[in-house]
């Protein structure tokens, strides 16, 4: 027997050894370890994606804005569905059979082999009957999940609406979302998307041969929990966001009530609204183009997103940097003449506190006009130069002309003209004050936004400052405030300046001659200001901010009310009803109240529901109050 025979006879061995071990491993398998019986019995082990609760939403009383639901999502496996009835399987889900393909086609692009939503939501119904038919759908079972439910209904521009996560966003982020899962789509539910979504979890289960779960695999031992989102406590005060509601129905408009203390919202709404219910389950796709197609709107947000002339308003703004600049004193009046810009009757205004009091017209445009031309230069269109662009300094640190960094999406910035954008578009060396006098009484190219105005009563409350505007007021259990909205941002007129203007503020309400009577209100000091904001071949726009007691300001607000007339006239009253309501949690007006109800500037004007986008061509002279 030579070496070669040898080497044989021991790889032989080896492949004798190695055989050996396998069949007693197969022996094993089959025989003494029972999961194997499960296995031969169930022809499938099934990984399911656990998809996280979101966290809940809760107003600063604790009271719940938006909860979880149970729903059902049919889920489809692609590579294992088998020939079936499709006409049948159509009618059943009541979609047409390109719609099959299509969701089929969109799953098989996702994975063959992984599950992905096909239908979300399934109704009770139809739930019940997959569930006796799922023996004969190969490739397709239903597996718990849950929808977001808003047990008020309100508040549909600030909390916003979840919906299915588009491809651009799977592109960005395939390591969280896959096809059908849920994202937020608008208002905090956006904005606070990676808080609130939580952490998927993953669940092995054995279905048998008709695709019936038959439980856990291993008692769940390889199975991973998903995490809760985390709860969001936010600063609105349900009872007072529902009032506001009440009042504004059948107006188009906004309402933003601010904390001045901490900048926190206390109450946000747009005129019309809808029901943020509508846009979840199987009906959002249907009920989201009847919202759409509405002429008034209401999936617009003009709280945060409709830019307006400020109208009279400004004139707080005017006064406080005319101020600052010492191109004024307290004492300073100027007469009441008409040849230079319109005006109404009213006892002269010898003084600022008078003035906007008054709401003088022709006070302001030379108030604005020593602001514009100083002297410091002999070219006028040079001296207007650099007036401008001072005075545009002094107006964006009122948080005017700028996004402010509120925690809602599509803030929009509003506008204050500059030195670029006249020489943009008069062509530079060509325009002077005599060009731009109409930003003096805030019309003109002027631009802002109500959240933004009910910020400006919050910096007169606070006397130059205010805090970012914002909803959440604290992140999960330990309710955390972001630290972005604990910072004071101030203006740069000194407070000495504002002592003066609130009680010409209290004056405009209280006072003979003052333009918001209607706001008066037994037992508590409000101060405000009204403005009509004056449209091209329209009807006025209705505006009032305030803030009120007018000793340690527990609320600033800004009432918008579209077509509607004269500030006093609406957005006043509906201002001092919502104070009222949130300061005494009573109304002592009910014959004002009901006025309030019973108006419809809806129905009656149908043919002016959009909000304007302020544009040079637009500007008109204004005798606005």
């Amino acid at each position: 027997m030579n070496q070669f025979d040898n080497r044989k006879f021991v790889i032989a061995g080896v492949i004798l050894l190695v055989a050996l071990v396998f069949l007693i491993r197969l022996f094993y398998v089959q025989v003494l370890n029972s999961n194997y019986k499960i296995f031969a019995e169930n022809n499938a082990l099934q990984k399911q994606v656990v998809i996280p609760l979101r966290g809940l939403v809760y107003d600063r009383k604790g009271k719940i804005l938006i909860n979880n639901q149970v729903v059902y999502d049919l889920m489809v496996v692609p590579g294992q569905v088998q020939e079936l009835d499709t006409a049948a399987f159509c009618e059943m889900l009541e979609m047409e059979p390109e719609e099959f393909r299509q969701r089929l086609q969109l799953a098989t692009e996702y994975s063959r082999y992984k599950p992905s939503v096909f239908i979300k939501a399934l109704s009770v119904k139809t739930y019940g009957r997959f569930q006796e038919l799922l023996h004969e759908l190969r490739g397709f079972f239903v597996m718990a999940s849950t929808t977001r439910y808003y047990p008020y209904a309100t508040a549909s521009h600030i909390l916003g609406y979840t919906g299915e996560v588009d491809r651009n966003k799977l592109d960005m982020s395939t390591e969280f979302y896959r096809p059908g899962d849920y994202i937020g789509m608008s208002g905090i539910e956006k904005e606070y998307e990676m808080e609130l979504r939580g952490e998927k979890g993953l669940r092995n289960v054995l279905v048998d041969v008709f695709n019936r779960e038959k439980g856990s695999y291993m008692d769940g031992e390889y199975d991973n929990p998903s995490i809760p989102g985390q709860a969001l406590h936010t600063s609105l005060d349900l009872d007072l966001q529902l009032y506001g509601e009440k009042l504004m129905r059948n107006k188009m408009g906004s309402i933003v009530a601010i904390e001045p203390a901490t900048g926190e919202i206390l109450a946000l709404l747009s005129s019309p609204a809808y029901d943020p219910n509508l846009l979840q389950g199987q009906e959002r796709a249907k009920n989201y183009r009847k919202l759409q197609l509405d002429p008034a709107t209401p999936l617009f947000n003009r709280a945060t997103d409709a830019k307006y002339r400020p109208g009279s308003i400004f004139k707080i703004v005017q006064s406080l940097v005319a101020l600052q600049q010492e191109v004024i004193t307290e004492n300073t009046g100027f007469s009441c003449n008409r040849s230079l810009v319109g005006c109404h009757n009213h006892p002269p205004a010898t003084n600022v506190e008078k003035a906007i009091q008054y709401s003088c017209n022709p006070y302001y445009f030379m108030c604005y006009k020593r602001m514009i031309q100083q002297g410091k230069a002999k070219s006028v269109f040079k001296d207007s130069r650099i007036g401008l662009e001072i005075w545009n300094e002094h107006v964006k640190s009122f948080g005017l002309g700028k996004r402010l960094g509120t925690d809602l999406p599509n803030i929009n910035q509003g506008f204050v003209p500059d030195v670029k954008f006249y020489d943009k578009w008069y062509g530079e060396g060509r325009w002077a004050f005599s060009t731009i006098y109409s930003n003096s009484i805030g019309e003109g190219e002027l631009g802002v936004v109500p959240i933004q105005m009910a910020n400006l009563a919050a910096i007169i409350a606070n006397k130059g400052y205010y805090y970012t505007p914002h909803i959440v007021k604290g992140i999960g259990d330990e309710k955390a405030t972001p630290e972005q909205f604990k910072v004071k941002h101030y203006t740069t007129v000194d407070s000495s300046h504002f002592d003066m203007v609130l009680e010409a503020m209290r004056r405009v309400v209280e006072e003979p001659g003052g333009t918001a009577r209607r706001a008066r209100v037994e037992g508590i000091t409000i101060c405000g200001k009204t403005g009509t904001v004056q449209n091209k071949d329209r009807e006025d726009h209705s505006v009032f901010i305030a803030l009120a007691p007018k000793e340690n300001p527990k609320i600033a607000i800004a009432v918008y009310v579209e077509y509607s007339g004269f500030g006093g006239q609406w957005a006043a009253p509906i201002a001092s009803l919502m104070i009222e309501k949130y300061l005494t949690d009573s109304i002592s007006r009910p014959a004002d109240e009901q006025r309030i109800l019973d108006a419809d500037f809806i129905n009656t004007k149908k043919d002016t529901l959009l909000p304007l986008e302020i544009t040079v061509s637009q500007a008109v002279p204004a005798t606005g109050l």
